[in-house]
This record gives structure tokens, C-alpha cells and sequence, in this order.
């Protein structure tokens, strides 16, 4: 006979809230992402308000900027940049009034014309580059031929059916039950419809395959002869020509290594995407959020303030809230937390940023003083240890986050690298290894350059064994060719 009965265990064990949980998603956001969140909050949330006390006049010169570089070492916070929720909500009037018309024009329906400003100059708006796309750039050169009604609608039909790189990847078969006309549409006139649309440019648009779109690029190459031979590589012998194969083409077409290598490295120069010239491409900027100066003798962190936002909380609301506060408008409690809880996470956020770049420079100095060669070796624990916090929570802080130097604007992560061992034991980083072999490659002799074996033994001889493969990886990741294409170079 089965028995049931009940216990009670007890066990301890580690679980996210959902607020914690969230803060660990937006500690590790670029500031970017996160000045967009933030700003979402401020549209929604009636209890922020935006802190326009900082007008462009009183943003920190130079100077201003170190002397609060010194004052967060001091312990100061991040209350000077706004996120004191206590501070006033008086505003300027006229300030106001004047931002607001600013707003109205920035914000005018594009569609309804050519809007004037009160001094009768035209809008900012209309000053804006339009985006121009694939299609659009396409359409515009086919409304200058002359073509018949019929063959320009069929061209029209190719055009929208491109894809963004400029190919055409449906079947034209497939395009007839697609297009209504009467005569039914046959498939010759798709095909000489097609053959406009391949005339237009960029050239290169309307292929249907990478050996289609190189061919109709080809007439670009100004040497006869080179351009016999494009044709015959492109057309029968594209997958040598990736994997460059220059030997085995050579053996083929019968012609020199030298010759069919210039013709290979002409034939790369064409664009395999012709449509993505046109239209919108996302760009992804980098934004500093940290910027390192020499104050005073020493070297200092200190935040970017075109990455904090300016949000603070909305005093006048929130003590009207507290003191009409019933169970009926629990949503708005709601509110109030979360404004509250948002003040708190850009603050510590911010200053945790602060606190790890501080930390890394303070061990990198030499690196701000000599370059790359005079980098340390430098692991998450020792960072963590120096804020008093959790290796997992300076790998968030490093990620997606950049700090501008002297030397260059780099990844926080650029700084982090392991330790490799000398001959004379001494702990050397592979940033400066890199930095070494980049010094070795561009001192070398024209006509002779380093082979990633004589570079591994000019290291040895150095006291720093690098495997030649560690080498190679060092070389690629700086984006240096191999020794044979730097040797055709300098030939």
C-alpha cells in the first residue's frame, strides 16, 4: 500500500527579481540603446521629466570637464549631470516657449509643403537628404527612355521584383502569372525587359547569379585582353577564382601566374552586390562613453556627457501624488516606482562605467603614455576586484561600451587580454605582441618582406615564443596580406 506524507525542506538558493534582472539587460546595453530606452520611459512615464536646465551654453569645456573628472574621484556622484531627484522643476518661461516652436518646426508634417520659419527662412526639414533607393534610382532612368507603354510596364514589373543587392531571384516564368495584360504576356518579352533593366545602373543590377552580375560588369575593364580572359574566368572557372587557384588557372588558359593574377585581383575589383549602393544601410556609430585625459600629471576617466541622459524626476507630480495617494490610482504608484527605479539604474550604471574605466587606466597608463607595445596583461578579476564587484558584472560593463584616448577610440574590452610568458619570465600581453609584429612588418625591407615563420623567429630572438600559427592569427587580425601578396605588391 502506497503512503503519502509531507516535508519541509529548507534550501537556499540564488534567484533574479525581475527588477534585478532587467538591470543586469541594461548594464550591458551600448549607451546608445540605452539613451533610447531611457527616452522611451521619459514618453511614457508622466512622473520624468526632461532636464533642459543644461543648455548648450553651459555644456564643460575642456577644462570644466577635468575639474569634474577630479570631483567624481572626490566622491561628488553623478548628482551634477541631473539625476538628483530632488532638484527644482522651476523653469524659464520665454526658454520654454522658444523650445517648443523649435520642436513644432522640427516635428511639421514633411508632406504639406515648404514650411517657413518666422524669419522666412526655409525649414530645416526641407534641407534633409532625401533617401534615395534601388528602385527609385532604377525607375527614374526607365521613365527617360523611350519605350512603348507595354515593354516600359514589363520593365517596371523586373524592377520591383529585385531584391535589395540588385538580383533578380524569381523566375521569370514565374513573373508571367503574375503580370496581367492583354495580349497574355509571353516569355521573350520578359526576357528583352529584363535585358533593359541590366543596361541600366549600376551595372551589375538585375542578375540573376554572382557570374551574371561580374559579366555584365566586365565591360569596365579597359584592356582588350584582360578582358578576354575575365570573360573566360568568370564564365568557366569562377570557383578557381575564389579560392585562388592562380597556379591552376594559369596551367588552363596557358598564360603567365603574373598575368592571370592582375586579371583575378581586376575581376575582385567589381561589386558582386551593385544594389547595395542604394538606399538605407544601417550605420552603426561609435559614441565614446568614456573620455581619458591627462589632468594635472595623471591620467583621468571621466564620462562623455552627450551619453548621460538628462532625465530627472518630476518633483511638483510626485508630491502631489504623495499627498492624494488612495488604493484607486495603484497604477500610478506603479509610475512612480518605475521613475524612481530608472533615476537609480542610470545613476549606478553610469558610475559603475566610471569606476571599471578608472580601473583600467590606472593599469594601462603605459599604454596611454607608449602605444600598444606597453600593454599589460589584464584580466576581469583584477578589474573586479578593484570596484568591489562581480567578474560577470565588469564583463557586462565592457561590452558594447568604448573609451576615447590619445591613442584612438577603443573597445573597453580592447584592454583585457591573457598574459603570455617570456623567456626571461616576464608577462607579456598579445596586444603589444601585436603592436610588435605590426612595427616588424612595416620596417621591412622592400622586396623582402617577413614571412610569419621569420617573424616568429625575429620573436624568439626577442625572448617571446610565439607559436608561427599565433603569428598568423596576429597578422590576419590586423589585417596585413600574407607574404606572398606583399611581395607581388612590391614588385
Amino acid at each position: 500500500m502506497i503512503q503519502m506524507d509531507v516535508r519541509a525542506d529548507q534550501r537556499q538558493t540564488q534567484t533574479l527579481s525581475p527588477r534585478l534582472q532587467q538591470a543586469v539587460r541594461l548594464l550591458q546595453m551600448s549607451s546608445l540603446d540605452f539613451g533610447l530606452m531611457v527616452r522611451d520611459t521619459l514618453g511614457k512615464n508622466p512622473f520624468l521629466e526632461p532636464d533642459d536646465d543644461i543648455d548648450d551654453a553651459d555644456e564643460p569645456s575642456d577644462s570644466g570637464l577635468e575639474a569634474e573628472a577630479l570631483s567624481r574621484n572626490e566622491g561628488d556622484g553623478l548628482e551634477s549631470q541631473g539625476f538628483d531627484e530632488h532638484s527644482t522643476t522651476a523653469q524659464n518661461e520665454s526658454a520654454d516657449d522658444g523650445v517648443e516652436s523649435d520642436r513644432d518646426l522640427w516635428l511639421a508634417d514633411a508632406a504639406s509643403g515648404n514650411r517657413k520659419e518666422s524669419d522666412g527662412e526655409t525649414s530645416a526639414l526641407d534641407m534633409m537628404v532625401a533617401e534615395r533607393s534601388l528602385s527609385m534610382h532604377l525607375h527614374s532612368q526607365l521613365n527617360t527612355m523611350q519605350l512603348g507603354e507595354r515593354d516600359l510596364t514589363l520593365a517596371h514589373v523586373i524592377v520591383e521584383s529585385l531584391e535589395d543587392d540588385g538580383y533578380l531571384r524569381t523566375p521569370l516564368h514565374e513573373l508571367i502569372e503574375h503580370v496581367v495584360m492583354d495580349p497574355p504576356v509571353e516569355l521573350v518579352e520578359l526576357q528583352i525587359a529584363l535585358k533593359m533593366v541590366q543596361s541600366l545602373e549600376p551595372a551589375g543590377v538585375g542578375a540573376r547569379s554572382v557570374a551574371e552580375c561580374l559579366e555584365l560588369q566586365l565591360h569596365e575593364i579597359e584592356c582588350v585582353e584582360m578582358r578576354a580572359f575575365a570573360q573566360i574566368i568568370v564564365a568557366e572557372h569562377l570557383q578557381a577564382l575564389a579560392a585562388r587557384d592562380v597556379a591552376g588557372l594559369s596551367r588552363l588558359l596557358d598564360k603567365p601566374p603574373a598575368f592571370i593574377e592582375s586579371v583575378c585581383d581586376r575581376i575582385r575589383r567589381l561589386d558582386p552586390r551593385p544594389g547595395w549602393r542604394w538606399g538605407s544601410s544601417h550605420v552603426a556609430y561609435v559614441v565614446p562613453d568614456v573620455i581619458v585625459k591627462k589632468v594635472r600629471g595623471e591620467w583621468q576617466a571621466q564620462l562623455n556627457p552627450a551619453i548621460v541622459p538628462r532625465v530627472r524626476l518630476n518633483q511638483v507630480y510626485a508630491e502631489l501624488f504623495q499627498r492624494h495617494r488612495s488604493a484607486e490610482n495603484a497604477e500610478m504608484g506603479a509610475h512612480l516606482q518605475e521613475a524612481r527605479w530608472t533615476l537609480r539604474n542610470v545613476e549606478q550604471r553610469f558610475s559603475t562605467i566610471l569606476d571599471v574605466a578608472q580601473a583600467i587606466i590606472k593599469r594601462q597608463r603605459h599604454f596611454l603614455e607608449f602605444g600598444p607595445m606597453a600593454m599589460k596583461p589584464l584580466g576581469l578579476r583584477e578589474i573586479a576586484e578593484e570596484v568591489g564587484a562581480h567578474e560577470s558584472t565588469v564583463s557586462r560593463v565592457t561590452n558594447n561600451k568604448y573609451m576615447s584616448t590619445p591613442r584612438g577610440v577603443f573597445e573597453l574590452k580592447h584592454f583585457f587580454s591573457r598574459a603570455m610568458v617570456s623567456a626571461n619570465g616576464r608577462a607579456c600581453s598579445g596586444t603589444a605582441i601585436r603592436g610588435l609584429i605590426q612595427d616588424m612588418i612595416e620596417a621591412e625591407p622592400g622586396g623582402e618582406p617577413l614571412s610569419d615563420a621569420e617573424i616568429t623567429r625575429q620573436l624568439s630572438q626577442q625572448g617571446l615564443v610565439v607559436a608561427r600559427r599565433t603569428v598568423t592569427k596576429y597578422r590576419q587580425m590586423l589585417r596585413i596580406e600574407a607574404v606572398g601578396r606583399r611581395r607581388r605588391h612590391d614588385a
